[in-house]
């Protein structure tokens, strides 16, 4: 196992030693593996596809739960491709603390390059030297985490970054919902998170970032980036579900029509883009008032919970 202490000339090389591997994708999520077994899957399916668009993983170390899953895909995903050689595509940043808890014959950790950082706060820091992040499914940690970094780079502590949210079974409908209304309400600036329901979005939005990742000279072009990608993905999702496109193809024929194309077919393709957008925010609309009608459901059965136990103290 190969382990570094974090040093400042680290610290401050981190992110062009980042950029000379590769893309790196810095992934956070749980410790656990919740009820539902489709998380899990979904997980494990993802670090299978940060092998597959060759980059590499950030993440805090865990052998089990989400976290494990997503070690768990990308260690398979190599191993289905060693072959090729080169080190494991893993990097565990964590605290001594932390680390000991695991033991040191540990299959899946022996095989990580490991970073040991002096406090959570410089593992916090290290993790978002990343290219860009998703969140997966997880526990109050996660949410530190996702709190923790929205402040850093809109403080400008850290650099603006393209953020995915993967909404597996509709987890982050209420944190989505809560994020809008504290914008709406003038607490936060906007985030552009590029929220992605299963593998097959999250592939589409890993091509895209692929295709169009570089480096950004202010966090204002990753913004407006961020924007676009938010913007034109059902495009690209439509075109994959109902023509079998692949993002490159779809990409070089739009690049084409808007550089070659006339007025008529630009329109055409702005139009197909706006229409794919409404059409995924309508669809969206309908999860959340079938989400809404759950909550009711849930609320008026605790309410008729409540007044039952209100009558029988009463007797």
């Amino acid at each position: 196992m190969a382990k570094k202490d974090v040093s400042d000339e680290v610290l401050e090389s981190f992110k062009k030693e980042n950029k000379k591997a590769g893309i790196r994708v810095f992934v956070a999520g749980g410790s656990r593996s919740g009820n539902n077994t489709q998380y899990v899957e979904e997980a494990y399916a993802l670090g299978r596809k940060i092998v597959e668009m060759e980059f590499k993983l950030d993440f805090g170390l865990s052998n089990r739960g989400i976290m494990g899953a997503v070690a768990k895909g990308v260690l398979d995903g190599w191993n289905d491709k060693r072959e090729n050689g080169g080190e494991f595509p893993i990097q565990g940043i964590t605290t001594q603390k932390y680390f000991d808890l695991y033991p040191s014959d540990d299959d899946l950790i022996s095989k990580m390059d490991i970073v040991v950082a002096r406090t959570l706060e410089e593992r916090k820091r290290k993790l978002l030297k990343a290219d860009f992040v998703v969140f997966t499914p997880g526990g109050v940690g996660t949410l530190d985490e996702l709190a923790y970094d929205c402040v850093a780079m809109q403080d400008g502590m850290l650099p603006i970054k393209p953020f995915i949210i993967y909404n597996i079974n509709g987890y982050f409908h209420h944190l989505l919902e809560f994020l809008k209304a504290i914008t709406k309400e003038g607490f936060a600036d906007p985030t552009p998170f590029i929220v992605v329901d299963n593998a097959d979005e999250m592939e589409i939005a890993f091509r895209l970032l692929k295709l169009k990742y570089s480096d950004y000279s202010s966090g204002e072009e990753v913004f407006v980036m961020s924007r676009k990608l938010v913007y034109e993905l059902p495009y690209f999702i439509k075109q994959k579900e109902d023509y079998d496109m692949d993002v490159e193809t779809c990409s070089e024929r739009m690049d084409f029509i808007r550089e070659h194309g006339s007025d008529f077919d630009r329109q055409v393709l702005q139009n197909e883009i706006h229409t794919a957008y409404l059409e995924k925010e309508i669809e969206k609309m309908y999860d959340r008032l079938a989400q809404t009608g759950r909550d009711t459901g849930v609320v008026s059965e605790k309410l008729a919970e409540l007044k039952k136990r209100r009558k029988d103290m009463m007797k």
